[in-house]
């Protein structure tokens, strides 16, 4: 009976040394994947903080941003969607961004859950409330103020939540264009003459020396091509010419996500001196981090219900939106999916203000 306990007694003090064995065995494991993953986590943070320290950074604090007075549905279906400001400058010089007439204004809807992007181009001519009821066009705001009044100017007259911005100059596209190889565009023999036209100007600012082309479907065109194609206004004016420019973004972006990571690093390493944002790395890195999901949805011009009855006062020839409220409505429900909308008294304020100034 002793020696039976004895062995008990044995075998527990073996099988407990052999449990904590094993134990610290997994512990060390878990250390190891821990400090991999810690590794890995700063190797990102540092490849990412690489890329960041290249770009222009104008810091914008998000309580510093007005934004009106929007009801609890507005503002939790606006959670659902990060909503980023695209300032496109025409300063012919590389990274000044500080002001500047943004000649391209696109509000960007990125769907948090299907990860679905889409894009409202706003005319540049719109006359809108730039600022403390300063009617004027719409890409003055940026002119004036920089990045953080022409924020306001979209929150403000449209409704939206927008704290952060993008911008770049028509090298940075140039560049990218290039270094993506190329794009494919459609392309009528009247856009051929004015491309060509403007691909001289274009091939004077950046330095390049790309060459004219022929209409056709589907012809492969470089940077400046590209970038010439983007500006053409004679064509419809700023309504076709803005619907130019998002073509050429959704075909840089399906291009982009055919790359592999050593295009794309060469892509980052090119263009990122030439772009200003206020978005931090934290939140770049968590949007790249849904990179994987993001899929060009629809994309509009706005106003859509609009008048050009020529000069408006001292804003000259401008775009008026007939009327401003009516016209929110529907970017809510383009952007957001939000049916029956109903502006905030601030925009209706705005769109009344619109009516008296220009008669529409």
């Amino acid at each position: 009976m002793a020696r039976d306990t004895r062995n008990q007694t044995e075998y527990t003090r073996k099988k407990k040394k052999k449990t904590n064995r094993k134990k610290r065995q997994q512990r060390k494991i878990i250390l190891v994947i821990l400090a991999v993953l810690v590794a890995l986590v700063g190797l990102v943070f540092a490849f990412g903080w690489s890329k960041y320290g290249k770009m222009g950074r104008i810091s914008i604090r998000d309580k510093d941003v007005k934004i009106n007075d929007l009801s609890l549905d507005t503002q939790k279906t606006l959670e659902g969607y990060e909503s980023i400001a695209l300032f496109g400058l025409d300063n012919r010089s590389t990274g000044s961004f500080e002001r500047g007439n943004s000649d391209t204004i696109i509000v960007v809807s990125i769907n948090r859950k299907t990860g679905e992007i889409r894009m409202a181009s706003v005319y540049r001519d719109t006359y809108l409330d730039i600022s403390d009821d300063q009617f004027r066009k719409a890409n003055a705001a940026y002119a004036n103020g920089g990045p953080k009044q022409a924020i306001e100017m979209l929150n403000k007259n449209l409704d939206l939540n927008i704290t952060d911005y993008v911008s770049v100059d028509f090298s940075a596209l140039v560049d990218a264009i290039d270094l993506l190889g190329g794009i494919e565009l459609d392309i009528t023999p009247e856009e051929a003459e004015w491309l060509n036209g403007y691909v001289v100007e274009t091939n004077e600012v950046t330095g390049h020396n790309s060459g004219p082309v022929s209409p056709g479907t589907n012809v492969h065109v470089d940077g400046v091509q590209a970038t010439s194609y983007a500006r053409i206004r004679y064509i419809g004016l700023d309504y076709q010419r803005t619907e130019r420019q998002r073509t050429v973004i959704t075909k840089m972006f399906e291009k982009a996500k055919q790359c592999d990571v050593f295009t794309l690093n060469s892509l980052l390493d090119k263009m990122l001196p030439q772009i200003s944002t206020s978005l931090s790395i934290t939140e770049l890195l968590g949007l790249a981090g849904n990179a994987g999901k993001y899929h060009m949805g629809e994309n509009t011009g706005f106003p859509f219900d609009k008048a050009t009855p020529g000069n408006v006062g001292s804003a000259g020839d401008a775009v008026v939106p007939v009327d401003l409220a009516n016209n929110v409505a529907q970017l809510h429900q383009f952007l957001y999916d939000s049916e029956n909308y109903t502006p905030s008294e601030t925009v209706q304020s705005i769109s009344a203000t619109i009516q008296a100034n220009t008669g529409y």
